[in-house]
Order: C-alpha cells, then sequence, then structure tokens
C-alpha cells in the first residue's frame, strides 16, 4: 500500500457512470478530466477537491502536464498547515523551477500565516534578509533601521504608524549586488509590512481585523519574488526596502489630525489610521528612488477598493507609463497570473485635499470614497522621483480569509511570479 495518489490529466470526458465529474478515481490513481476554457482554472479547483479529501500525497504523470498547469495545481493544493508534498513531473530543468518555485511559496506563505504576536515588525525584517542572505551569500548585505533611528533618517512615516506599538517599527534595507564593485542599481522593490492592522483609533470591526495579520503580504511578495529571481541566477543589482509596523492603539499612537511632514518636503495631514499603508510606503519608495534605479516595484495589501473593483483573483496594478502596465500585463501572463490595471491620473494625486497640509492621507469617508485605489496610488505618486518608472501592485489577491474553490485561507502568493519575471526581464 502507498499514501501516494498518482494523478494525471486528459481531455477526455469520464465514464458515464461519473456523470459530469471533473475528477475521477481508480484505486491510487486519480484523473482530472479538462473540460475546456480555462484549463489552468480547473486544475487548481481539482487540486482543493483532492486535498479537502484528506489526500496529503500527490505524484504527477503523463504528457499534459507543463510548468503552468503543474503549479496551478501546487497552488490548490497547498494549504496554511503544510507545505505541498508532491511529486513533479517534466523534464529537469521544468522540476527545478517547480522546487525553486514552492521553496520562495512556502516561505512567503509562512510569513503571511503567522500569528500576530510571533511576527513583530523587526523579527519581519530579520527573517526576511536572513533567508535572502542564505540563498545569495556574499552577494547580499543589508541593514535594519529601527525606532527612534528612523525619525534620524527622516523615515517619518514609518515610525509614526509604528510608534503605537511596544515593539518599535523597522525598514530593511537590503542589496542584493552580483556583479560587484559599484555597479547600478537595476530595479528596487518595495513592500507593505504591517505586521498586523488594527486600523488604530480607526478601528477595524472585529470581522475586518481578523485576517490583519495579512497585512504585511506585501513585504513577503516582493521578499519571495527577489528569492525566486535569486534562485533562477538573477544577474542584475537590486535594492529591497521593507516597511514594518505594528498599526496598534495607545498613548504612544498616532492620532487624527497629526501632520506629517516627509523627507521630501512634502506635508500629510493623517485623517485616517487605518490608512496607514500608503504612509510607510511613502517611506519606501522615497528610499527605493535614492538609489537611481530606473524601476521601481511596491507591492502592497493596500486598499479594500483595490479588492471591490477586481474580485480576489487578479492584482490591481496601477502605473503613470503605460508601458510599464503593458509590460506588467505581459509578464503576468507568461507566468499564468492575473493582473488588471485600474486609473491613475495626474489628478489622482489631489484626490485627497486637506486645509492644514499638501495632503491627506485619504478623505474622511468610509473606504476613502469613489475610487479610493486610484486615489491611493495618487498619494504614493508623490513620493516617486519624476524621471523614474513606477509600479504599484496592490494585492487585492494575496489572501484568501476563508477556504473557497481555488484557493486554501491564507496567503496565496499570488503576484510574486509576475515581480519574478520583471526582474529577470
Amino acid at each position: 500500500m502507498t499514501d501516494l495518489m498518482v494523478v494525471s490529466l486528459s481531455k477526455d470526458a469520464p465514464a458515464a457512470h461519473w456523470g459530469n465529474a471533473d475528477v475521477t478515481f481508480q484505486n491510487n490513481e486519480v484523473v482530472i478530466h479538462l473540460q475546456g476554457g480555462d484549463e489552468l482554472r480547473q486544475i487548481q479547483q481539482a487540486a482543493r477537491k483532492l486535498r479537502n479529501l484528506g489526500i496529503a500525497r500527490l505524484s504527477l504523470e503523463g504528457d499534459l502536464w507543463d510548468l503552468n498547469s503543474q503549479w496551478s495545481l501546487a497552488h490548490g493544493f497547498a494549504t496554511a498547515k503544510s507545505v505541498p508534498d508532491i511529486t513533479w513531473t517534466g523534464d529537469e530543468a521544468t522540476q527545478l523551477e517547480l522546487t525553486n518555485r514552492l521553496e520562495s511559496a512556502s516561505f512567503a506563505r509562512h510569513l503571511i500565516n503567522e500569528t500576530p504576536e510571533n511576527l513583530a515588525p523587526v523579527k519581519l525584517a530579520i527573517l526576511a534578509a536572513h533567508w535572502l542572505s542564505e540563498i545569495g551569500g556574499e552577494k547580499v548585505s543589508y541593514r535594519i533601521v529601527e525606532g527612534a533611528q528612523l525619525l534620524e533618517e527622516k523615515w517619518v512615516g514609518i515610525h509614526a504608524v509604528g510608534r503605537g506599538s511596544e515593539r518599535p517599527p523597522a525598514m530593511l534595507e537590503l542589496d542584493y549586488n552580483p556583479l560587484g564593485d559599484d555597479a547600478p542599481v537595476s530595479v528596487a522593490l518595495v513592500g507593505k509590512g504591517i505586521t498586523f492592522d488594527s486600523g488604530g483609533y480607526s478601528i477595524k470591526a472585529t470581522e475586518g481585523m481578523l485576517g490583519m495579520k495579512c497585512d504585511m503580504g506585501g513585504a513577503a511578495t516582493v521578499t519571495a519574488a527577489l528569492g525566486l529571481a535569486m534562485k533562477q541566477g538573477l544577474n542584475k543589482r537590486v535594492k529591497l526596502f521593507l516597511c514594518c509596523a505594528e498599526n496598534l492603539i495607545s498613548g504612544h499612537a498616532y492620532k487624527l489630525g497629526d501632520i506629517l511632514t516627509y523627507k521630501n518636503g512634502v506635508s500629510v495631514e493623517v485623517v485616517n489610521t487605518d490608512a496607514e499603508g500608503r504612509l510607510v510606503l511613502a517611506d519606501g519608495l522615497q528610499a527605493a528612488c535614492e538609489t537611481g534605479a530606473p524601476l521601481v516595484i511596491d507591492a502592497a495589501t493596500l486598499t479594500g477598493a483595490a479588492f471591490m473593483a477586481v474580485g480576489n483573483n487578479y492584482n490591481a496594478i496601477f502605473s503613470p507609463q503605460s508601458e510599464v502596465l503593458a509590460m506588467t500585463q505581459l509578464k503576468a501572463s507568461e507566468v499564468a497570473e492575473r493582473v488588471w490595471p485600474l486609473p491613475l491620473d495626474p489628478w489622482h494625486r489631489d484626490m485627497c485635499p486637506s486645509p492644514y497640509a499638501d495632503t491627506a492621507n485619504s478623505r474622511p469617508m468610509k473606504g476613502g470614497g469613489a475610487g479610493g485605489a486610484s486615489n491611493a496610488a495618487g498619494f504614493l505618486w508623490r513620493f516617486v522621483s519624476p524621471e523614474v518608472k513606477w509600479l504599484h501592485m496592490d494585492l487585492a489577491s494575496a489572501f484568501a480569509d476563508s477556504p473557497n474553490s481555488l484557493w486554501a485561507a491564507g496567503g496565496t502568493t499570488h503576484g510574486m511570479l509576475t515581480i519574478t519575471a520583471i526582474l529577470q526581464d
């Protein structure tokens, strides 16, 4: 007897006694019957069914499996409690790529699914730095700026959001340089690392707060994407900035009506302490632009508005440059991920006005009002240098609050492959 279930794909309909079933069984063999249309989605849904039956180990066999179909099955088979145990098929290069993807995605899932108590801001920075250092060795260097030192270096957003917690906020500055000497930075990555988001004094309701351990999904996604690219042999210099904080309530917490003046001189009135992600990303974007990188990418679980616009199977993307959006859509399609561009015009930078400062961090209404995802992107645009090409990813599909037909509850890592593909471009 074996507990290993052999899975193959078929374009044939099942035997009549199976009716319209898309998954059939015989002994320790499973056949997923593809029915036309979005076959990758069907495979992922079939994998969820297998996992829900209690099946723990799979071996993939047959000629119809390719890189994307095997990865779709891995997505559906993953859970918050276990790493998928899958024996891949295909040539050596395909199996190595799938192994590297799974190692990187599992690292990100572990971070996203970790309890808030076990993942303080500084610990998030340390875990990300150590994992990337294990992959890159001497090619990786880093430093962590934490607590009062953030103010000394004028990273006022991260400090303000994180000062309400007993555990200090932090910024991870990491340099991957396989070229040596003073090589130019090709890409700078920025990730939102809010390890728990209570909403601050604009406190969330219980049902909205329960899943907020996922609010560092952007940090996990860009870290995993860089790690995967490094495993693939990335030969360009990349800098990574993680903006890490807990958004909590205390006598030290930042308050509505506070005004933050950023390193670039932009003053921001706080009208919603639950719009904290853009406040920390503003620091990270400035740091990224200081590297001289021609392309800056940030990723964040930023707005509920993006989720309402594109649902939980797409990530929303924004850029002032149409060529960046087109490139991102192309790279996402190559790795079978889904992105969708939302509007970003120059006037979006002025959609959060303040009578007391250059801008507010939101609008004083539920969800920031109409166009909230675009208004958030417009706010971030104020902190991006004009000469830089910039991509903002609002990760609507980074986390599943509850299990569904495609994902187990928890982190999905959807978006990791798109960023890796851009790094390798």
